[in-house]
């Protein structure tokens, strides 16, 4: 099909345009829109050949365009700390589910733990004047925060909570979860428990200190027991850090870890020593990645709602953008003890 060059429809770079789009699939423009961004009023017939029509032409959504007609984007930017870690994921998949049905598109940031990194991804995405943004935890500089602050663009944290701070939030308390695991292992009978944790962001840093309180609370603490590293966490590390422990406090009974990744490698380790799990030392990991139930012996651990937080936070986000007030702008989606084989 030849477009005239006069055509004031056709840009003069000669790539084809929404309209031609429209025009090839026998619709308006505004249809063959909402069927490319997905939206699901468009009726399938029509949004099939909406498509076939795109790949006919070679067309492609020009995000930029898009936005400067309509006055306003149709994204939504997510910054999250790690995209190697599964429960991230599972958040991700989660706002995805929410957002692409009502013709949004997610555009997601890796910060690699690092606040510098958190920064320019903000400032970034802030150019792009999202709709809405989603964020991982409140641990960011102070530039990060007067950007999100003078934009008046909607935002909501996840995977912690801060009542006090009048934000938005859906996640748990990283601190309530650090107590229940020394709850459970002093309940287990152990006496002598340390804390391993690793990458020590906030969420790791909060979690220890829940742990911390309620040994102190019931007259075990130990300092010397605790082992903290900046190093990215692994399950190499896990091992690591699981013989350097012993090594040094063979009288421990009981450890928890701040994560399952490092759990599963001090398993693992455990296996290689002949160390006898949990006869000798209980172990306790965080997070319950699906990997925990399957491990020798089967890792209990602290389970966190990672798909349930990314869609009620993308719920909010979305009453947010319309408008809409928060009944409840602080949600607490809890965690739940995993008990199985290792404590």
């Amino acid at each position: 099909m030849t477009t005239p060059k006069n055509d004031k429809n056709t840009r003069t770079t000669g790539r084809p345009t929404l309209n031609e789009v429209a025009r090839r699939a026998g619709v308006s423009p505004i249809t063959a829109s909402r069927a490319l961004r997905g939206i699901p009023s468009v009726a399938e017939e029509l949004a099939q050949r909406v498509r076939e029509a795109a790949r006919e032409l070679g067309y492609v959504v020009n995000p930029a365009a898009r936005a400067l007609a309509s006055a306003r984007s149709q994204t939504v930017a997510v910054v999250v700390p790690s995209l190697g870690n599964q429960l991230f994921v599972e958040t991700l998949e989660a706002i995805h589910a929410v957002m692409r049905p009502k013709g949004l598109e997610v555009l997601i940031g890796n910060s690699h733990y690092s606040r510098d990194e958190d920064e320019d991804l903000i400032r970034n995405y802030l150019a792009y004047q999202p709709r809405g943004l989603l964020l991982t935890g409140f641990e960011r500089t102070e530039s990060a925060r007067r950007m999100l602050e003078a934009s008046g663009i909607p935002c909501v944290y996840m995977m912690d909570l801060d009542s006090g701070a009048g934000l938005h939030c859906v996640g748990f308390s990283q601190l309530r979860a650090g107590a229940a695991a020394a709850e459970h292992l002093i309940a287990r009978g152990r006496r002598r428990m340390a804390f391993v944790g690793a990458q020590l962001d906030q969420r790791t840093l909060l979690r220890g200190e829940g742990f911390r309180r309620a040994l102190q609370q019931a007259g075990l603490y130990n300092p010397a027991f605790e082992l903290l590293t900046p190093q990215p966490s692994s399950v190499g590390l896990g091992g690591e850090l699981f013989g350097q422990l012993l090594a040094a406090h063979p009288q421990l009974d009981g450890i928890f870890f701040g994560n399952d990744d490092l759990a599963h490698g001090a398993l693992l380790e455990a296996m290689r020593r002949g160390v006898r799990i949990p006869e000798q030392v209980a172990v306790l990991g965080f997070n319950d990645l699906p990997a925990s139930a399957f491990m020798v012996p089967r890792l209990s651990s602290i389970h966190t709602p990672r798909e349930a937080i990314g869609r009620r936070a993308a719920e909010m986000l979305l009453a947010l953008m319309a408008g809409q007030s928060v009944a409840e702008p602080v949600q607490d989606m809890g965690f739940e003890l995993m008990v199985r084989e290792s404590t």
